[in-house]
């Protein structure tokens, strides 16, 4: 081999092993980064609600997919798409982006662990900040409902629509938005998770607030996967918007069973709840 041939091996290898470097490096900037979390959880909650929105324009000519819908004769149009996306996309503009910048210029990388979380801390950690959120909202969503000045001034929006689906979901005031985003953020933080364990939550989360207003009761639903009735899903959360004195909880069915604010789904979604 000659040296200029010798030379341009070199050359070539070592751009190939920065390119590898920076790549590193980089992936590992992003991971570290206080917008990581932002990120993680917008995309997965545009992904979820993107395909909830294709089902419920294709539910009524495609019957497979509308005799799941908890309300299979009152079909989602094209308005209620655009109405409740321009809301959460101004959300995510006025509120979400700048409280990211803010945590982006203030908070220093986050430090990432050596090791991962054992699979069995990772399932618990992601179940104890699902019960501590789902007793912090049930509080707060039960004050919103009893005290006339906090439904009016701050969760009616809410209720605007009184047979949810997926946008819905985030069709929400900028204080209800900062508060369900507050507690998502501290909770892990509160129970000293694993960075892993954080984003697990994190997703899992926007998966189960998305389900619970997906308007759909399919056969894989949290509520059918969970025994006993301890999830509350679709058709509940559905129930509160036509009943909003029930079912406060956004997960679980305990705490409006001591309470005596649990109930079933209502008649008009009996139907498609249980498959007859």
């Amino acid at each position: 081999m000659s040296v200029g041939t010798l030379l341009r091996t070199e050359a070539l290898s070592s751009i190939l092993d920065l390119r590898n470097v920076t790549a590193a490096l980089s992936q590992g900037s992003l991971l570290q980064s206080p917008l990581f979390p932002v990120l993680l959880s917008i995309s997965t909650y545009f992904c979820l609600i993107g395909l909830y929105t294709a089902l419920d324009l294709l539910a009524p000519t495609w019957p497979c997919i509308n005799r799941h819908r908890l309300h299979p004769d009152k079909p989602i149009t094209w308005p209620n798409v655009w109405t409740t996306l321009l809301l959460t996309i101004y959300n995510h503009l006025f509120y979400i982006f700048p409280a990211a910048v803010a945590q982006w210029l203030w908070r220093p990388p986050i430090p990432l662990p050596r090791e991962a979380p054992t699979l069995c801390n990772f399932l618990l950690g992601i179940f104890g900040c699902t019960v501590v959120f789902d007793f912090q909202y049930y509080i707060w969503h039960l004050l919103h409902h009893r005290v006339p000045w906090l439904y009016r001034t701050f969760h009616a929006m809410h209720h605007q629509y009184n047979q949810p689906f997926s946008l819905v979901t985030q069709y929400l005031s900028g204080w209800e938005l900062f508060s369900v985003g507050l507690w998502a953020t501290i909770d892990p933080i509160l129970l000293q998770c694993h960075c892993l364990t954080t984003w697990g939550f994190m997703v899992f989360n926007v998966y189960v607030s998305t389900e619970d207003h997906c308007g759909y009761d399919f056969p894989w639903s949290m509520h059918r996967l969970v025994p006993f009735g301890l999830w509350g899903g679709a058709p509940k959360h559905d129930t509160h918007h036509q009943k909003p004195s029930t079912n406060f909880a956004p997960f679980f069915s305990h705490w409006d069973w001591l309470a005596g604010t649990l109930i079933g789904p209502s008649p008009s979604s009996l139907s498609a709840y249980t498959g007859v």
